[in-house]
C-alpha cells in the first residue's frame, strides 16, 4: 500500500493505493474535512486523473476523524469576498459543481463511506456518486437556509428524487438526517456498522472491476438491516406530503401552523420554528430551485446553481448569506438580522433576479465538460 499526500505543503488530500483501488482521504479533521478550494481542485484533478487510468477500477472516498465532509469552507469564501473578490468565490463553486458532475457521470464505480458528518458540499462530493455507505455515525443536513444560502452541489437534483416531498422538508429545514433515515429515502445506498468499515475496505481493496454489480454485492455482505428510530422524521411522510407539497413556502409554513394548531407535537413545533429562523430569501430561492430540479437533468441544475451563487456572492439582492456567516461561523451569536426580514416582502421579481444571468461583461454560465459514451451505469444513479 502506498499513501502519498498530493499537495506537496499541506497534506489536505491524501491518497493509499491498493492494485487497481485508489482511496481519497479528506484531511482537515480539525475542519471537520470542509472543502478548501486547494482540496476542490485536487479532487477534481485525481477524479479525472483515475477515470482515464485502465489501471484504477474503483475509487474509495473517506474522511479523517469524526466527519466525512461538512461542506464547503464557505466562511473561506466569504472572506474572499469580503476583500472585494466575488470572482474568487465564483472560481470555487465552479470548481466545486464541476466535480459533482464528473461524480454524477463517472464511469467508474465511487464508494463514499459516510461515517460522520455529510452537510452541504460533503453531500455533493458523496450522493452524486454510484455507491453510499451510511453508518451508525452518520449525520445528513443540507443546513444552507440557516446560512443566508440555498442547497446547492446539484442539491436540486438528489433532494428533488427523494421520495413525496421529503427533499423540500429537508432542503428548507436544514433537518438531520441519521445513517438508517439517509438509506430509507435513497440518500445512502448501504448501511454498514462502523466496526465493520475495515473489513468491507480490505474486501474493496481486491476488487478488480468496475462493474457496479460486483462492488454492490461485496458492500452488501458487509450491510445491515437497521430499523428508523420511532421519533424519526421519515415516519411523518403524510404530514410533509400535505404541508410541503403546497406552492410557495409562505402556503407551507401556515398548512404546518394549521396542524400545530390541532394540538402539541414537538416535531411540528421544530419545523415551524427551523423555517422561521431561516432566511426567508433563502426559503423562497430553495423551494424554486428543488422544485425546477425535479424536471432536470443533473447538469442542468448546477448550472442554474451556479448563476444562483453569482447572484448571492454579489449580494445582488439580498446579502443575507454574509449576514449568516457573520452570526454562525464568524461572531457566533447565532443571531442573524435577515434583510428582507420576512417572507412577505419577496417579490417574485426578487427571486427571478436570481435565475437570470449575471449582468458582468466577463461573467460566464457554468460550462461542464463533456461527457461522451457513458455506458448506462454512469448515468442516473438516484
Amino acid at each position: 500500500m502506498a499513501v502519498q499526500s498530493v499537495s506537496g505543503n499541506t497534506d489536505q488530500v491524501l491518497v493509499e493505493e491498493h492494485s487497481c483501488v485508489r482511496t481519497i482521504i479528506l484531511n482537515r479533521p480539525r475542519q471537520l474535512n470542509a472543502l478548501s478550494f486547494q482540496m476542490v481542485s485536487q479532487l477534481l484533478e485525481l477524479f479525472i486523473t483515475y477515470e482515464e487510468d485502465s489501471n484504477v477500477k474503483l475509487v474509495i472516498l473517506k474522511g479523517e476523524g469524526r466527519a466525512f465532509c461538512a461542506g464547503g469552507d464557505v466562511a473561506a469564501v466569504a472572506r474572499d469576498i469580503n476583500e472585494g473578490n466575488w470572482k474568487l468565490g465564483a472560481k470555487f463553486f465552479w470548481n466545486e459543481f464541476t466535480l459533482n458532475y464528473i461524480m454524477a457521470t463517472y464511469r467508474k464505480a465511487q464508494v463514499s463511506i459516510l461515517n460522520g458528518i455529510v452537510f452541504g458540499g460533503g453531500a455533493g462530493a458523496s450522493i452524486h456518486g454510484r455507491f453510499r455507505v451510511a453508518t451508525e455515525n452518520s449525520v445528513f443536513a443540507m443546513p444552507e437556509t440557516a446560512l443566508g444560502l440555498f442547497p446547492d452541489v446539484g442539491a436540486s437534483y438528489f433532494l428533488s428524487r427523494l421520495p413525496g416531498f421529503f427533499g423540500e422538508y429537508v432542503g428548507l429545514t436544514g433537518a438531520r438526517l441519521d445513517g438508517v433515515e439517509m438509506l430509507a429515502c435513497g440518500l445512502a445506498t448501504h448501511f454498514v456498522s462502523a466496526m465493520r468499515l475495515p473489513l468491507l475496505e480490505e474486501a474493496l481493496f481486491k476488487v478488480n472491476t468496475s462493474d457496479p454489480a460486483v462492488v454492490s454485492a461485496i458492500i452488501s455482505e458487509f450491510s445491515e438491516q437497521s430499523s428508523l428510530k420511532a421519533t424519526s422524521s421519515y415516519h411523518r411522510q403524510d404530514i410533509i406530503e400535505r404541508c410541503f407539497s403546497r406552492r410557495t413556502v409562505e402556503e407551507i409554513l401556515s398548512a404546518l401552523e394549521e396542524e400545530a394548531a390541532t394540538g402539541a407535537d414537538k416535531w411540528l413545533s421544530e419545523t415551524i420554528q427551523s423555517l422561521k429562523k431561516a432566511s426567508p430569501t433563502s426559503l423562497k430561492i430553495s423551494l424554486r430551485s428543488i422544485r425546477e430540479g425535479r424536471l432536470q437533468g443533473v447538469g442542468q441544475c448546477l448550472i442554474r446553481e451556479y448563476r444562483i451563487c453569482c447572484h448571492v456572492l454579489r449580494r445582488d439582492v439580498s446579502k443575507d448569506f454574509f449576514e449568516g456567516c457573520r452570526a454562525i461561523l464568524l461572531d457566533k451569536d447565532k443571531n442573524p438580522k435577515w434583510e428582507p426580514s420576512r417572507l412577505e416582502f419577496i417579490s417574485d421579481d426578487m427571486v427571478n433576479q436570481y435565475f437570470s444571468k449575471v449582468e458582468d461583461e466577463e461573467w460566464e454560465d457554468l460550462k461542464l465538460p463533456a461527457r461522451f459514451n457513458l455506458p448506462a451505469s454512469a448515468m442516473a444513479k438516484l
